[in-house]
């Protein structure tokens, strides 16, 4: 059965103290919830990518902390089709009528960055699990954001150092021709350049492409090592089929920037062919990371695994609620970041870290190794760990960002 999402009016009231109270007690007792939107592509590239799977995420994360911690919380979702106008639209509604005191999520880097934009005019928390591009804790930084998963820095340089350091010297680029992908690609190009490899070309392509022929065939022909692919979601996935069609792969390695647990269903493990990849966290990881894992699948339409930035809104939203539990109230965006901020972070699915003042979550990074098909064991079954990378190492330094707010 098909989950099919009415975003902005599907509304869900989720446990804590405002269902705990007694019938007889009067509504000025009961507390407002704190209202969160979780705003993502819905119903086109990036739909398997976050999706209906973010709200689960939030949502399961409400049933294990909200009691718990005294906070109520309602979940609203909407879809910004990867617009920006859209997305700073259903913000300013969300903000002035519809009493949102955080949106999350954000997938589409252009999209979080005009919501942002929205957020800092009414002083509201937003905090990015699906949006990437590093310039959001750096030149375009703000006291009212949260990057919790990933971003393009951590991606780029991660997979840049490693495939180059393993004999991809030379690099040739397919890029999504939007704000993450150019991010992605350059960070990707710093790392490449630094260990001591080169970028031979790049091409640039429209989001949700159909046919990348011609994209591929200037790869193919440049001679390069390796072919990687600085763009997400479906893109990416159509991106590998492709290139196994053609016979790209055949004397050329392939790299996904973003290739994660969600493409390799509708690819196989065949066509990925070992590809490496840099993650936050994967859902075969440990007892905590599965038993997230088998609770988010059994409520999925789809039955499909989460992915980073998936557990990326599990954790957030958790850590949400531990500030809200502090500050009482979400009026104050600034104040409600300071205090997340202030609480060292601590789940079951990346462990413990900080939030750095420039709004940069700080955990872990994993690169790890696609299966082929005789690795994998059992459904799901898709990489194997390669090594660790430590926050430090894993994260763009503070004083490197540009980030305005942060003193040199």
């Amino acid at each position: 059965m098909e989950f099919s999402p009415a975003p902005s009016r599907r509304q869900f009231l989720l446990g804590g103290a405002a269902l705990a109270l007694a019938p007889s007690a009067s509504r000025a007792d009961t507390p407002r919830p704190l209202k969160i939107g979780v705003m993502n592509d819905m119903s086109s590239v990036y739909s398997d990518f976050q999706g209906v799977g973010s709200v689960i995420a939030a949502r399961l994360a409400v049933d294990d902390f909200s009691a718990k911690l005294g906070v109520p919380v309602e979940i609203v979702s909407a879809d910004h089709q990867n617009k920006p106008d859209v997305g700073a639209a259903i913000a300013r509604r969300w903000f002035d009528t519809e009493n949102v005191d955080v949106v999350m999520d954000l997938p589409n880097s252009a999209v979080a960055l005009a919501v942002l934009a929205v957020a800092n005019e009414k002083n509201k928390a937003v905090i990015g699990s699906g949006a990437g591009s590093s310039v959001l804790t750096g030149p375009k930084c703000s006291r009212n954001f949260v990057h919790w998963t990933y971003d393009t820095y951590a991606w780029g340089h991660g997979l840049g150092k490693a495939v180059t350091e393993g004999g991809g010297k030379s690099w040739f680029f397919v890029t999504a021709d939007y704000a993450f992908g150019k991010d992605m690609e350059a960070n990707c190009a710093d790392a490449v350049k630094a260990a001591g490899g080169s970028v031979v070309g790049s091409v640039r392509h429209p989001l949700n492409t159909a046919d990348f022929s011609s994209f591929l065939l200037q790869a193919q022909n440049s001679g390069a090592d390796v072919v990687a692919f600085a763009n997400a979601g479906g893109d990416t996935s159509t991106c590998f089929k492709q290139a196994h069609e053609f016979g790209v792969g055949g004397k050329q390695r392939l790299a996904g920037l973003t290739l994660n647990v969600t493409n390799i269903p509708s690819l196989g493990l065949d066509v990925v062919d070992k590809a490496m990849i840099c993650t936050g966290f994967y859902w075969d990881e440990n007892d905590g990371t599965r038993a997230f894992a088998k609770r988010f699948q059994a409520a999925h339409a789809k039955k499909m695994m989460p992915n980073d930035m998936h557990a990326g809104m599990y954790a957030a939203t958790e850590h949400l609620m531990k500030a809200m539990a502090e500050t009482k109230s979400a009026a104050d965006g600034v104040k409600l970041v300071d205090a997340m901020k202030a609480i060292p972070t601590d789940d079951p699915l990346f462990g413990k870290g900080v939030i750095r003042v420039d709004g940069r979550k700080l955990h872990p990074m994993y690169l790890y190794r696609a299966k082929t098909p005789a690795e994998s064991k059992y459904d799901w079954d898709y990489f194997e760990l390669v090594s660790t990378i430590k926050p430090e190492d894993a994260f763009r330094p503070l004083d490197k960002g540009g980030c305005p707010f942060v003193k040199a």
